[in-house]
């Protein structure tokens, strides 16, 4: 009797352990299949480049990867919003030296002198329409260039716009010196345009950090008037004189004569921007700062007694790139 009982005993004891074993092979088997609690808090992904974009403030710093002539590289952006020229954008601050004005922003290379630069970005409010703009731009550069006009060329945050490639000399089939690429961005308000700048032995690496920089754009409204700053309307004055005059810039540059232009006078009415040329001539562009609409006076010492007023008019807006 005491044997049976023992051997009951040992019986249950056995069953006992056995169940004991099954419960915790199952309970290993669970927590097996369950992933191990971290102690790391969970990162979220990191939102893309076009979600940020509309999202950065004035002045903010990144870093994002381009590529140029085929190799990533990792470029420091800081991001622009020019609400007086109306439009945002990054640009890559250990590359460039950006220069600021009322209506345009300015990122010259890093290698360049600030003063002369020959690769350079240039941004400007224009409150013309785009195919106003385009037409006219187009009409400058082709004193100099065979030129490309592409209508509906896509930029990733401003959309379609209007792009002027300027990379072949008049005569045809030679690069010149100096290459120009200039996209016309249409706005309700009018248009923005930006105008790239690059010598022609950067024209790939250049080119592809504008095209970079293009990418980033987009078009704000307008905050006030857009009125044009005295030293655009120098800039544009030189553009107009050097399309209507081919051999000047040649002249200029050459410093063999007197030639230079200069800002006489500027105020909420009119800017006044004055040609000295190499004959002698006195010419003085009056400029209305808002409109563009531009008169022409001329005094030539020696022939004419006094200043006149000319039959020459124009739009100084469509010069301003």
């Amino acid at each position: 009797m005491k044997r049976r009982n023992l051997i009951a005993v040992l019986s249950a004891a056995l069953a006992l352990v056995l169940m004991l074993t099954l419960i915790s092979g199952c309970g290993k088997k669970d927590d097996a299949a369950k992933p191990a609690a971290s102690t790391e808090p969970t990162a979220s992904a990191e939102p893309s480049e076009t979600e940020t974009a509309a999202e950065r403030q004035d002045g903010e710093r990144f870093e994002t990867v381009i590529t140029i002539e085929g190799m990533e590289e990792t470029v420091k952006y800081e991001h622009i919003r020019k609400e007086a020229a109306g439009f945002e954008m990054d640009y890559d601050y250990e590359q460039f030296k950006r220069q600021s004005g009322a209506d345009f922003e300015r990122f010259v290379s890093v290698y360049d002198d600030p003063e002369v630069p020959e690769n350079y970005l240039e941004v400007r409010y224009n409150p013309q329409d785009a195919d106003t703009v385009a037409a006219a731009i187009d009409a400058a550069l082709s004193s100099a260039y065979t030129t490309s006009r592409e209508d509906s060329f896509e930029l990733e945050r401003a959309g379609k716009c209007i792009r002027i490639d300027a990379s072949e000399t008049k005569s045809g089939g030679e690069m010149p010196d100096q290459l120009e690429m200039v996209y016309i961005i249409p706005a309700d308000d009018g248009c923005r345009v930006a105008a790239a700048h690059y010598a022609i032995e950067g024209a790939e690496g250049f080119g592809r950090r504008f095209d970079c920089l293009m990418q980033t754009l987009a078009v704000l409204p307008v905050q006030g008037e857009g009125r044009i700053s005295d030293e655009t309307a120098l800039s544009a004055v030189k553009r107009y004189d050097y399309a209507n005059n081919p051999d000047l810039e040649e002249i200029a540059s050459a410093g063999q004569y007197p030639v230079y232009w200069e800002v006489v006078s500027g105020d909420d009415a009119e800017t006044v921007i004055l040609f000295r040329s190499y004959t002698g001539a006195q010419t003085k562009y009056h400029i209305d700062p808002v409109s563009g609409e531009t008169y022409v006076t001329q005094f030539v010492p020696g022939v004419t007694a006094e200043e006149q007023r000319t039959d020459e008019s124009f739009n100084i807006w469509d010069y301003a790139f």
